[in-house]
């Protein structure tokens, strides 16, 4: 197919008068915004309660013959595994595992009422748990609630004080993590999330799911290891572990082996046959069950030292502020757990939305998270954020909107009145079990490794930057490092971008660099440069520099020849206006 294309040649002073170039669309002043901004309507009211509790919008018009069935099924299924969650993740930040109750039924009816997505399921989750875990490690360790022991010279941990200063930690914490959220949505800035690459973000989980294996050994094989935290801490961690692995303790290690071989193949089982089972096997729920049944009646604790959850108060806990002296310490800490809170949060949202073809609002779902946040904390629940185990479970169940969250809501409030108590004989290396084996999804992120080193070098070296750093520096540190290397290398990239002449590839209509394709030949006496970024100050001496080596030119001698013909001409100009004024006037004389 060939086409020919026959214009005028346009300069610019030319195309703005054809085209008419001018000021066709007029805009509002910035006093004509804040006036309307400020202007009170029925239908602006309507508008602002819409968007500030999207819950208002959807639920009048929910289609309950059509949605419910599907919303109840999806709510139990998410009960079944925000209970076994949880318990398992509310350890990994150093509290009681009752606080991950908690921490599944308080922002989860919150994001109800004002979260823009339909599917995703807010809660406890691994790398926001480690994070917090690690905060709670550096200001509340062992160390500082040693009491002399009854009789004899040693000494023992005082746990209760210690646990009533490690929840107060991360109430503050949650807080002011949603306190932070809150303001970042009001002032728009939901749209940060864009300056974390998914490269980055993905590498970031990576290394918090080995910082969360590391921790979980200790359960696993019943040692105790040091407690570190810091920079290198997951190192130490493991080869103090590697130390004790002859102390390990023979029962504990044979429930943690049955647990991890159950829980992999039945979760195996789930993944083949997804299409054909109506529902995924709770095996989560049903280890637990199991495991607790076997711990008590087996009594494993006092025959084997096995340990377990111990007291799980039942009922609801009264609200109650944390000392204010924490919020200062805790100001890095809570932004750098919020900012990882929202950028699992959107992702998942962003992701699912396009999958079902419906919008989501940055900022609102910051608003959302940061709410259930602040409120949650103030009831002892702790940072929340979406789990991609769950939601994937909430819309693959029949899930259409957030009601499969209210249902949940409802199963984890009858577990925290009535049976919350009933598994404090729980095996604690079988909650570490569960939370490894739900560490797969983010280790199967490693396949990004081998596409990055085909597709996008810098990228794979941003991948490998974070994902070393997360875990030799720790999560905060980390997150640090991992993003002043990615602007580093945006920096980089509009510093050194790809210059290239084209030439044109005979009997197409394309234009390549010359130097990668051989049929590319460039048209006689024209030249055509092309840079991969925009000129701007910091790399304009940089394009001129690639366009005189590329294209064979010196410009500054071109400019040089330029004025100098421009001074010649401008001579010439002043001898012809003389000799015409000579003449003017020898003709006056004349006359």
């Amino acid at each position: 197919m060939e086409y020919f294309v026959q214009r005028e040649i346009l300069d610019d002073d030319r195309l703005d008068n054809v085209a008419q170039k001018g000021i066709w669309v007029t805009k509002p002043t910035i006093v004509e915004r804040v006036k309307d901004y400020f202007r009170c309507s029925l239908s602006r009211l309507k508008l602002m309660l819409f968007s500030w509790f999207p819950i208002l919008h959807w639920l009048p018009q929910y289609p309950i013959k059509e949605y419910l069935p599907g919303d109840i099924v999806s709510g139990a299924s998410i009960f079944v595994l925000h209970l076994p969650q949880g318990l398992a993740y509310a350890p990994l930040a150093g509290l009681s595992p009752v606080y991950g109750l908690y921490a599944s039924f308080y922002p989860v009816l919150i994001y109800v009422i004002f979260g823009t997505s339909r599917h995703l399921s807010v809660g406890t989750f691994a790398v926001t748990s480690i994070m917090v875990g690690n905060v709670v490690q550096r200001l509340a360790p062992d160390s500082n609630f040693l009491i002399p022991a009854n009789g004899t010279n040693g000494t023992v941990v005082n746990t209760s004080v210690r646990d009533h200063n490690r929840l107060e930690i991360v109430m503050a914490l949650t807080i002011l993590m949603g306190i932070y959220q809150i303001l970042l949505s009001i002032f728009r800035f939901g749209f940060m999330v864009s300056y974390l690459s998914e490269p980055m973000v993905r590498a970031y989980t990576t290394g918090s799911a080995v910082l969360v294996c590391v921790s979980q050994l200790k359960p696993m094989f019943g040692v105790l290891p040091g407690q570190y935290t810091g920079p290198l801490s997951a190192v130490y961690t493991v080869v103090d572990v590697c130390r004790l692995l002859p102390k390990t303790k023979i029962p504990v290690l044979i429930v943690t082996i049955v647990s991890l071989a159950v829980l992999i193949a039945v979760k195996e089982i789930n993944t083949c046959f997804r299409n054909k089972l109506p529902l995924p096997i709770p095996i989560e729920l049903l280890v637990i069950i199991f495991g607790t049944i076997i711990a008590h009646f087996g009594e494993l604790k006092s025959k084997y030292g096995v340990n377990v959850v111990g007291l799980i108060p039942s009922g609801m806990t009264a609200p109650f502020a944390p000392s204010n002296s924490l919020y200062s310490q805790l100001a890095g800490d809570a932004f750098a757990v919020g900012i990882v809170s929202y950028v699992i949060n959107i992702s998942l949202a962003k992701t699912f939305a396009q999958k079902l073809s419906y919008k989501v609002d940055n900022s609102q779902e910051l608003m959302a998270v940061g709410i259930g946040n602040v409120f949650g904390g103030f009831f002892q629940s702790y940072a929340a954020t979406a789990s991609l185990s769950r939601t994937l479970v909430q819309e693959s169940t029949g899930g259409q909107t957030q009601v499969a969250g209210i249902i949940s809501s409802i199963l984890m409030l009858i577990a925290i009145l009535k049976i919350g108590s009933l598994f404090e004989d729980l095996p604690t290396a079988i909650l570490a079990t569960i939370v490894v084996v739900n560490l797969k999804g983010m280790f199967m992120q490693f396949v990004d490794l081998p596409m990055l080193w085909r597709t996008n070098k810098v990228d794979l070296l941003i991948w490998l930057v974070t994902f070393v750093a997360a875990v030799l520096l720790n999560l905060d540190l980390g997150l640090g490092v991992a993003v002043g290397f990615a602007i580093i290398t945006v920096i980089f990239r509009t510093q050194l971008p790809h210059y290239s002449v084209l030439g044109h590839v005979p009997g197409t209509d394309l234009y390549l660099d010359i130097e990668t394709y051989k049929e590319a030949k460039e048209i006689p006496g024209i030249k055509i440069f092309r840079s991969s970024t925009t000129i701007y100050y910091t790399n304009a001496e940089m394009y001129v520099d690639a366009l005189q080596e590329k294209c064979g030119i010196d410009i500054r001698t071109m400019l040089t020849a330029k004025r100098k013909q421009e001074a010649d001409l401008k001579r010439q100009q002043q001898k012809e206006e003389k000799r015409a004024k000579k003449e003017a006037k020898r003709q006056r004389k004349k006359g």
